[in-house]
């Protein structure tokens, strides 16, 4: 088995017995890049005669070992562009914090950057300045958004391991479409300084990787307080490996009743049930749970979501950073530049969210959501009172047609119909692989648990994946 096929976990252990060093590693994800990435795209600014070379780093766990980043992560002295023409050539003068723990525990910074939708608005990589990321199950299908550059990577074995972030479901999502495992954290749990901001309310960095050992591994190395962000919680962080192999017999897990409703593709449910039965197996005890104001979960979402990036958004005006349209005047220059820099699903969203925040429309809209919100959160408090976690599907479908949903946004944001209640509510979620469709697509089941535990997460998707082979399963391209 070639290097670029195995888990991070198994690559240091080789690392550290001496069979492997990191310049082979590179070797292997270089000649796989080089043989792959004209299809799958999973690379913003990827050129086929590109030399990639890595910085060395200080020793510590990940010594070695390289790791692909999202484009909205900040990136000393690295393209960070958000995939959006506004940030063309934009390179940070600082390292995001989750970069700097990484590089702090040896990890070396992958030279290219992961594809995204710009600006991380979007459901399918589709919206990236640099073109449309494909999924390597099926070239004709979206890898997921707006992570999917990261999750395809991964799962093409173009990546060892990658950070994405998550604002409605942009690490689930595309996890659960190609088949890797995807975490997106606590709100709070780890840090958002030089994460370039879509929803500040909502965002949050965590790892896409190719079984759940990793994203416990990951996650533990990027937690934790940082005093640049406000909104960072000062609480300490658990070795999430210890969590690993533990039994689930006797957890009770709750189902959602809202999340099995019309619309769900019938294969989905059907790998969704056999995944739960599987769970009740290990000896789970599952029950059927109701979460009320999931119904409100979408258009709240996009009032909340499109309104801060209305507001994150207008620092990008050309005057100081990333691309400047040619201008006879100040004024225009604004105009132009961000008429030519954003793409149309930002101007969609600019538009939307700046809509929702003017005046005599702010109480109508914007206040009411924040209202709306804080019941989605009331209604996990309470399903937390009596159960461990709450199991549910990660997608409604598996992953569509390239183009199929670009011109009927609705569509397209209903893709996040089962992972935005989870932002909204700030509690921690995890998508792993449980099956396929009888086309051969990956199906994601997602596992949701109460603020801060992650523990639980990591030791309900590890003791499935211990029973199962749906992570060891490989696209063939």
């Amino acid at each position: 088995m070639d290097l670029n096929q195995l888990t991070a976990h198994e690559l240091l252990d080789k690392l550290k017995k001496g069979q492997a060093v990191s310049k082979n590693i590179l070797d292997s994800l270089y000649a796989r890049i080089q043989a792959i990435e004209p299809k799958v795209k999973a690379y913003a600014r990827f050129k086929s005669d590109v030399k990639l070379s890595l910085n060395p780093q200080t020793s510590g766990l990940l010594t070695g070992l390289p790791i692909t980043i999202k484009d909205n992560i900040c990136t000393e002295g690295l393209n960070t562009e958000c995939c959006s023409k506004i940030l063309t050539n934009f390179r940070p003068p600082y390292d995001a914090t989750v970069i700097s723990k990484l590089k702090a525990a040896g990890s070396s910074i992958f030279p290219l950057k992961a594809n995204m939708d710009e600006f991380a608005f979007g459901s399918s990589t589709e919206n990236s300045y640099f073109g449309a990321t494909h999924n390597p199950w099926d070239l004709e299908c979206v890898p997921g958004g707006s992570s999917g550059g990261s999750a395809a990577a991964v799962a093409s074995d173009e990546a060892i391991w990658a950070l994405g972030s998550d604002t409605g479901g942009s690490i689930r999502q595309p996890a659960s479409f190609c088949g890797v495992v995807g975490l997106k954290p606590t709100y709070g749990r780890v840090s958002r300084f030089g994460l370039i901001a879509f929803a500040s309310s909502l965002d949050q960095i965590g790892p896409i990787t190719k079984d759940v050992e990793d994203a416990a591994m990951l996650t533990r190395i990027i937690s934790g307080y940082d005093p640049n962000d406000s909104t960072s919680v000062n609480q300490d962080v658990p070795d999430y490996t210890e969590s690993l192999g533990s039994e689930i017999k006797g957890l009770k897990i709750g189902i959602p009743k809202e999340y099995f409703i019309e619309g769900m593709d019938a294969q989905v449910k059907s790998v969704i049930e056999e995944a739960i039965n599987k769970l009740k197996s290990l000896g789970a005890v599952a029950n059927q749970v109701t979460l009320p104001h999931t119904q409100y979960a979408v258009p709240v979402y996009y009032i909340i979501a499109t309104a801060e990036a209305s507001s994150n958004l207008a620092r990008f005006d050309g005057v100081q950073y990333g691309y400047r349209a040619k201008s006879t005047s100040l004024i225009d220059m604004y105009k132009k530049t961000r008429a030519e820099g954003f793409g149309e699903e930002a101007k969609r969203r600019i538009i939307l969210g700046t809509f929702a925040l003017s005046h005599g429309y702010y109480d109508a809209y914007y206040l009411r959501a924040l209202k709306v919100r804080t019941l989605i959160k009331n209604d996990f408090d309470t399903v937390f009172k009596d159960f461990d976690c709450i199991v549910a599907p990660t997608s409604p479908t598996p992953a569509f047609k390239i183009g199929e949903r670009t011109q009927d946004p609705l569509k397209m944001y209903l893709s996040d119909i089962y992972t935005i209640s989870v932002n909204l509510a700030g509690i921690p979620a995890i998508s792993i692989p449980c099956g396929f469709t009888r086309n051969g697509l990956p199906v994601g089941l997602q596992i949701m648990a109460k603020p801060f535990n992650e523990e639980m997460l990591f030791r309900v998707a590890h003791a499935f994946e211990q029973n199962t082979e749906w992570h060891k399963i490989k696209p063939r391209l």
